[in-house]
């Protein structure tokens, strides 16, 4: 059913891979300037507490598409190959009559994998149909790192190669796009891989040259971390800033073609990294820190979104239901996460996300690393299946380096009750994550969730819960 009309606004949704809120000088960070991203927030309503439920890439890019839960996704691990009955943003936006468009890392597919871990690098293919989840215009890779000159596939098995660095790589491709739909309204996901970990180079030269001689930790890198950390956060931070130029070529074009007064525009991420902090390796996330799950988000949509802050809590499962509230576009039934769009100002203590890992690591069923967990906006509370409990105050600890487990009377029991809420809703268990393998097939299909055995991994969605 086509429900557009003339006013229907596009979305554009940019969206790095591992980009921390707290790496960007809006969240506190000093070492670098990010003109484009502040720019952004001026006119945005900055969520100061927008978090990455499951801090892994196919797990949360899951979650952002689907606004389901792992927990009924199946995405547990890296490298699951997604359901065709999962509804997806882009199914729904295309349904109501959008052009739709995805252009960089997928992710949501098993694409070349083991042999993708292998040098070099090669193409990772995503095949038409369901596996692309409803989005037409493809310029896209399932999973590689080649950010120079790297590949994307169009609308076969072939393949091409962008020129240059990654972020203009990509943009020229949305550009593309949105240049070939004429009045139709769109929406395009630009999903560069910078500033996540590569074996090659990491960003452009005049990226390191914008960057002090000297750079700073905070207190909670340990010091046999250091120069690790310090090495890795100088190319993380170089490509922060070729993500923030890739930012502000965005907003000039969608300003240039007059596209800026009706266009949501979200820049967010799916979850951040370590850099060292509590003794982690820098490149590392999945844990229930601050440097894992606190992502920026910035929502723009002029004259409906007056710029502010907001401090209410916001889950990778509120994305899709939230963009489709302003869209005017009905959620579908399917959904798990909560449209926010008109709730900004509701910021209850008592709203809390629920984060989680299930993993060692990140495309195998590991034990030893399992653990869930709540964020309030000044706690985060996590249960380790190792029988660790860690509960840190926010306001007064934001490196979290003093665990008050055990420490705070009635507060853990509160808090371990709301953990014990999300479970129950999400029919969840802390148990060794090799318990879960049986979810996938030999071709690490999801054939089950926490709800039991599924249909067909190749099932059609059942499309009456668009309504």
């Amino acid at each position: 059913m086509n429900q557009v009309n003339k006013t229907s606004p596009n979305v554009v949704v940019l969206f790095p891979d591992q980009l921390r809120a707290l790496s960007l000088p809006l969240f506190g960070e000093q070492q670098i300037e990010t003109p484009n991203i502040d720019r952004l927030a001026a006119d945005s309503l900055v969520l100061e507490n927008a978090i990455s439920n499951c801090p892994v890439c196919t797990p949360a890019r899951a979650m952002l598409l689907t606004g389901r839960y792992p927990q009924t996704t199946g995405h547990l691990i890296n490298t699951t190959r997604t359901r065709h009955s999962e509804i997806s943003i882009g199914d729904t936006f295309a349904r109501a009559g959008y052009k739709t468009a995805w252009v960089g890392k997928w992710h949501l597919h098993t694409g070349l994998w083991p042999a993708l871990d292998r040098m070099p690098q090669h193409p990772d293919w995503v095949p038409e149909g369901r596996d692309r989840l409803g989005f037409e215009f493809w310029r896209a890779y399932n999973q590689h790192m080649v950010f120079f000159d790297g590949f994307v596939h169009k609308d076969d098995w072939n393949y091409e190669r962008w020129e240059g660095y990654e972020t203009d790589g990509l943009l020229n491709y949305g550009f593309e796009f949105m240049d070939s739909v004429g009045d139709a309204p769109f929406l395009l996901f630009l999903s560069p891989h910078p500033p996540h970990y590569t074996p090659f180079k990491f960003a452009p030269d005049h990226c390191y040259e914008r960057l002090p001689k000297t750079l700073y930790l905070p207190a909670n890198v340990p010091q046999q971390l250091q120069s690790a950390s310090l090495d890795m956060y100088r190319h993380y931070l170089a490509m922060i800033l070729a993500v923030d130029e890739m930012l502000g070529r965005l907003l000039d074009y969608l300003e240039q073609k007059g596209l800026a007064n009706n266009t949501i525009v979200l820049f967010a991420s799916d979850h951040g990294t370590q850099g060292g902090g509590q003794g982690v390796n820098p490149w590392s996330k999945k844990n229930p820190y601050e440097n894992s799950i606190r992502i920026p988000a910035l929502l723009r949509y002029p004259g409906v979104i007056e710029p502010a802050v907001s401090q209410r809590m916001t889950s990778m499962v509120d994305f899709f239901p939230t963009l489709c509230g302003l869209a005017g576009i009905p959620v579908p039934r399917s959904i798990e996460g909560t449209d926010l769009s008109g709730r900004w100002a509701d910021t209850a203590t008592d709203h809390s996300a629920f984060i989680m890992n299930f993993s060692k690591w990140f495309d195998w069923f590991q034990d030893g690393a399992e653990w869930r967990g709540v964020r309030t906006q000044q706690y985060t509370y996590a249960k380790w299946l190792s029988g660790k409990t860690e509960l840190y105050d926010l306001y007064e600890d934001p490196l979290q380096m003093h665990n008050l487990a055990g420490q705070v009377g009635a507060l853990e029991p509160q808090l371990h009750e709301m953990l014990q809420v999300h479970q129950r809703q999400r029919r969840d268990e802390l148990v060794p994550c090799t318990d879960w393998k049986h979810w996938l097939d030999e071709q690490r299909r999801v054939v089950r969730n926490a709800h039991g055995p599924l249909s067909h991994p190749e099932s059609e969605p059942d499309w009456s819960l668009l309504h």
